[in-house]
């Protein structure tokens, strides 16, 4: 059984997502948070690069050798209350608790990564899944997610790839989008990033559920895929 994902970001009204260099983006961040509350979901999802930038520490360095690892899921707690997922196919992250903020780490890794990255995992206590041998298989891993920790709905918070895989996967149920009053230009990523050509991209429709005007003249749009 597939979790229901909710695809839930801040952008700028041409889609670009990061907000670095908008002026007084801070204002958007606390909407961000607070309107993300609002889905309760029992997991939040994001990429190797969004994970490093604010969650994790240097990543270890491991010396090669050592026991063999057996490449099964690794689960080091189902009773936590919520989760936090990272997409780390090939084992770059290091970390300094199994907890983010009270959610247990959940990381998502190809089959390729050393076995003393692996060991340094458990000894950390951080569950992990495989989605792939070389590449991540996303519906794998939901699968797994739901199977594994009963993990029922996420919250999908980008970047732009890991958006644009789910994406492109027919995955995302739902958009969750509050746009800042920012039209930014640049060439940066989008809340959907993908290397796939418009022949194989599939384009959703999708219907309206909640359209509101926050402080700061941001607008907060909800939308549920068309099936």
């Amino acid at each position: 059984m597939k979790p229901y994902i909710v695809c839930h970001m801040l952008c700028s009204i041409d889609g670009r997502i990061q907000a670095e260099h908008w002026p007084q983006a801070a204002k958007g961040f606390p909407q961000y948070e607070r309107t993300g509350e609002v889905e309760k979901a029992d997991a939040w999802f994001c990429g190797r690069i969004t994970m490093q930038q604010h969650f994790t520490v240097a990543a270890p360095v491991l010396a090669p050798g050592g026991k063999t690892v057996q490449r099964i899921d690794y689960v080091a707690t189902t009773a936590a209350d919520s989760f936090a997922v990272a997409v780390d196919a090939h084992g770059k992250l290091g970390w300094d608790s199994p907890e983010i903020d009270g959610d247990h780490v959940i990381t998502v890794l190809t089959e390729q990564v050393p076995d003393a990255y692996l060991a340094y995992l458990q000894e950390q206590g951080v569950s992990y899944i495989f989605g792939g041998k070389q590449d991540i298989n996303f519906s794998t891993v939901l699968e797994k997610l739901n199977k594994l920790f009963n993990i029922q709905k996420i919250k999908l918070v980008g970047g732009g790839k890991i958006n644009g895989a789910l994406h492109a996967e027919g995955l995302i149920d739902a958009y969750s989008v509050l746009y800042y009053p920012i039209a930014d230009g640049t060439d940066s990523p989008t809340l959907l990033d993908t290397d796939l050509n418009a022949a194989r991209l599939p384009a959703v429709a999708l219907k309206l559920t909640h359209l509101e005007q926050l402080e700061d003249g941001i607008v907060w749009a909800k939308y549920d895929v068309v099936k």
